[in-house]
């Protein structure tokens, strides 16, 4: 039986049809396998969330199949859970609020205290009790996330998907919350995606990453596996010959596909013939001298 959790098969995704069609995703083949932390790396506009949302349920391909435990995606699911980048919090909510709504529609057969117990216990874990009472905007923005997280892993999903959860932080908290995004996972191994526009953020959590190359008709680059053994602490990485290996490669990958990127939209727009009006109306005429 096949440890595959999640199948790409052949998916394209685009928008409008016609002369409004465009294509985000063009025939994208990935597997994600059982256990494994996977990061998807790529510029802005590549086509990073749509791949996420598919895998969430929240969109469905145009032509191919995305395959979960082996089935079909329809529709979203507590066993797909994600980790926005905008928090998605519920603003008249407190912390415990926010986290029982999600733990009380998982679990609605199970026990009042036994559902109290798993609110506390995930908003324990991400250092939130002394807030538990407060409502987002009472709260940073590492705190707001911190709320997200444990909401979703309260439900104890069998996927964790993130969609550049730490990307609105500032460095030191991004920093504090990859390691208590880390400490969580390593405690149950659940299958996480990552999708981050941040190297070093890929190699520290992933066990392997995916470019994703710039779109329309975006694809998948070649796969970096990061062979650095667990736990990862940043500061010990940058002695680490393994990491400064991956991290040249990809980082000259991405680099090299930000330039063909370039090149080839330059070559798809032909500048017009503009010439400039005298005040007259007559068209100025360009004359060499010499």
């Amino acid at each position: 039986m096949s440890n595959n959790i999640v199948e790409f098969k052949n998916v394209s995704k685009w928008y409008g049809e016609g002369e409004d069609r465009f294509e985000v995703l063009s025939n994208i083949n990935l597997t994600i396998k059982e256990g494994e932390f996977l990061a998807i790396v790529g510029f802005t506009g590549s086509g990073k969330t749509t791949l996420i949302n598919l895998i969430s349920g929240l969109l469905e391909p145009n032509e191919g199949v995305v395959l979960f435990n082996g089935k079909p995606i329809k529709g979203t699911s507590p066993a797909r859970g994600i980790v926005f980048q905008n928090y998605s919090l519920l603003p008249w909510l407190n912390v415990y609020e926010n986290v029982a709504m999600a733990v009380n529609a998982v679990y609605p057969d199970w026990e009042r205290k036994r559902r109290d117990d798993r609110i506390r216990e995930y908003i324990e874990m991400v250092n939130l009790t002394p807030a538990i009472d407060k409502k987002p905007g009472e709260l940073s923005g590492g705190m707001r996330q911190r709320v997200s997280v444990a909401r979703v892993l309260a439900t104890d999903p069998e996927l964790l998907l993130m969609d550049e959860p730490l990307g609105a932080l500032d460095a030191l908290t991004r920093g504090n919350l990859q390691g208590e995004i880390l400490n969580i996972w390593s405690a149950n191994k659940r299958t996480a995606l990552l999708i981050t526009n941040d190297v070093d953020e890929g190699i520290l959590m992933a066990d392997r990453i995916i470019p994703l190359n710039p779109g329309p008709n975006a694809t998948l680059g070649p796969e970096f596996i990061v062979e650095i053994e667990r736990p990862r602490d940043k500061t010990d990485l940058n002695m680490n010959t393994q990491y400064k290996n991956v991290r040249r490669d990809l980082l000259n990958y991405l680099v090299e596909l930000g330039d063909a990127s370039k090149l080839s939209r330059s070559q798809d727009y032909k500048l017009p013939d503009l010439r400039p009006l005298l005040p007259d109306g007559r068209m100025f005429i360009y004359k060499k001298h010499g």
